[in-house]
This record gives structure tokens, sequence and C-alpha cells, in this order.
């Protein structure tokens, strides 16, 4: 590829990635520092606070619990099947002879060529299966959490609020992990229209995310979604 005819791949799709990262870190950091002004923050001490009342009366909620995490397990399996078919269907492509690939050369800006468009696919199919397999690590920790949840609490044991918050904790920070990677593999997916629809597809996407990451404080001092 030319350097006249890649430039504003390299410059677009650099730029839209790296506002990406830099959001996140900046969304880590606000997560660490002040986890309050955040949803992660405030979900995850939510669920502390859960596995502590929840193991308390165990006789009483364990089928709530199971009924609970569930739901979360069905999320989590949705979304590892959508990235495995999606990563299924652009590895199908990428094998293939099909005039597809072709009639993407005659985008208006961007790189052309048989590299260029599999480097496209590629990336996108890079996100997808990173985020597959961060699904699949939150279902095994959330399965392994709906077990030591339901224990009775034992201090001489490992079965204990602690060690269950712990799994709970880890099964969620894969499951948007794994939302995260699928979020960023949308705008790649835009890639074979031209780098102009990636870089608006992350300016799009970013303020969207922050309206869903932080809180904000309401008037009468009670904080609410950012939207």
């Amino acid at each position: 590829m030319k350097w006249r005819e890649c430039y504003l791949d390299i410059i677009l799709v650099s730029l839209g990635i790296l506002m990406s990262i830099a959001y996140h870190c900046w969304l880590w950091h606000k997560v660490r520092t002040q986890p309050y002004s955040t949803v992660i923050g405030t979900n995850a001490t939510a669920r502390r606070f859960w596995v502590l009342a929840v193991m308390q009366d165990n006789d009483k909620k364990n089928v709530f619990v199971v009924q609970s995490l569930r739901n979360t397990i069905m999320g989590s399996t949705l979304m590892a099947t959508s990235c495995i078919l999606l990563a299924a269907g652009l590895a199908a492509i990428l094998s293939s002879t099909y005039a597809v690939k072709k009639a993407l050369n005659d985008s208006a800006l961007g790189a052309h060529g048989e590299f260029a468009v599999a480097l496209k696919y590629v990336t996108a199919l890079c996100f997808l299966v990173f985020s597959f397999f961060c699904h699949t690590l939150s279902i095994r920790f959330l399965n392994q959490a709906s077990f030591h949840i339901n224990l009775p609490p034992n201090p001489f044991s490992i079965a204990n609020p602690e060690y269950g918050t712990e799994l709970l904790q880890t099964g969620f920070l894969l499951n948007t992990v794994g939302n995260r990677l699928f979020y960023t593999a949308l705008p790649l997916l835009l890639w074979i229209y031209g780098p102009l629809t990636v870089f608006f597809g992350f300016a799009i996407m970013l303020p969207v995310l922050y309206n869903l990451d932080f809180l904000l404080p309401a008037r009468d001092g009670v904080v609410s979604a950012a939207v």
C-alpha cells in the first residue's frame, strides 16, 4: 500500500482507536479514585453488599441467587454467541473468493487492494475473538460464584463472603471487558466502507458510553445516570 492510498486509514483509524483507549483509561482511573461517580464502581459496591446479605440468609434466598446469576450468565452466553458467529462470518469471507471483497475496492476513500481488505477484516476479527474469550471466562467465574454464594458462610473454609465476592466481581469485570471489546469491533466493521466511517463510529460511540458509564448528581442530592 502506498502512502497516498493509506494515509487516511492510518490517521483516522488510529485516532479513533486512541480515542477509545484514552476514554477507557480515564474511566478506569475514575473507577479506582472516584468509584461512586461511575456506574461500574457503584454496581461493584452494590454486588459486595448483595453477597453479604444473601449469604447471611442463605436458606431463604438461595433460589433468588441462582435466578439473578442465571440472567447474567444468559447475557454473557448471548454475547459470546454473537461474537463467535460474527467472527466465523468474517473468517469465511477472508477464506473465500466471493465478489463482496472486490466491490470494496470501489470505496471513495482509504486503501484498496487485497491486503488492505484482509487487514480490515482481521482487525475486527481479533476484537471479536477476544470478546468471545472474555465472555466465556465470565460465564466460568459466574458459575463458580453461584456455587460459593449458596454455601453457608464458614470462617474456617474458603467458602466465605470474601471469596464469593471476588468470584462475582471477576465475572462481571470480564463481562464488561468483553462488552467493550465488542463495542470497539462494531466501528471497525465499518472500516470496509472507508476510514471516515470508523472515525465517526468512534466519535458517536464514546459520548453514548459516557452517558452509560457516569453518574451525575441531581439537584436534590440524589445521583442519576448521565442521560
